[in-house]
């Protein structure tokens, strides 16, 4: 499990294609306290440790298997490319944002960026059959970010990102037509079902 709260920015400096898909991150963790077997989110999405760099720090790498490139926005890495990082949540540390798994549901693109003082604001639209679980002032994982939900009118949403978000994570990157990764929060895909049952009933 995660709470969103992305710890370091990595950069994927290799892939290479062994039936799944293998990517080199390089981060600044100390590795030498990442187990192998280990999970970290990578814009989102929990993968694998499978091996490492020895020391203290340099890197890791992860396999990627067709379904999550297929569910995901991980096909499209190149080398170079900087992603969100963030190591398992452990007993007794700080939730800071909220509890995601790295299970992404879907892909939202963005529409639209317009700076509004300091902070950006970035339009969305989702996938219309996750859409219905976005809400106003409601969390949301985008790229393995815990973010409020502004506004939702259907399947279009918005976010306000202040300095300090897009300095520590690649938001301060993004561009209209990105494609990210969108994990729903886990609360309000319960609250649809029980909405539904009551509806049912």
């Amino acid at each position: 499990m995660f709470t969103g709260i992305v710890t370091d920015i990595g950069t994927v400096t290799a892939l290479e294609q062994r039936g799944d898909l293998r990517a080199r991150i390089a981060c600044g963790y100390d590795v030498s306290g990442i187990d192998l077997g280990a999970s970290i989110a990578c814009d989102g999405v929990c993968l694998t440790v499978i091996e490492k760099s020895s020391g203290t720090s340099g890197w890791f790498d992860v396999e990627i298997s067709a379904e999550t490139l297929s569910k995901t926005t991980l096909g499209t890495w190149v080398e170079g490319k900087r992603i969100n990082l963030e190591r398992a949540l452990r007993v007794g540390d700080e939730l800071g944002g909220h509890i995601v798994s790295g299970h992404v549901d879907g892909v939202a693109d963005i529409v639209s960026v317009t700076d509004e003082g300091d902070s950006t604001r970035v339009d969305l639209t989702a996938p219309d059959d996750l859409a219905r679980f976005i809400a106003p002032k409601g969390s949301v994982a985008l790229n393995g970010t815990s973010l409020t939900v502004n506004d939702v009118q259907g399947p279009r949403f918005g976010i306000n990102f202040i300095p300090h978000t897009k300095q520590v994570t690649t938001w301060g990157d993004v561009a209209v037509g990105d494609r990210v990764n969108l994990e729903i929060d886990t609360l309000a895909r319960y609250v649809a079902r029980l909405a539904e049952a009551g509806d049912a009933g």
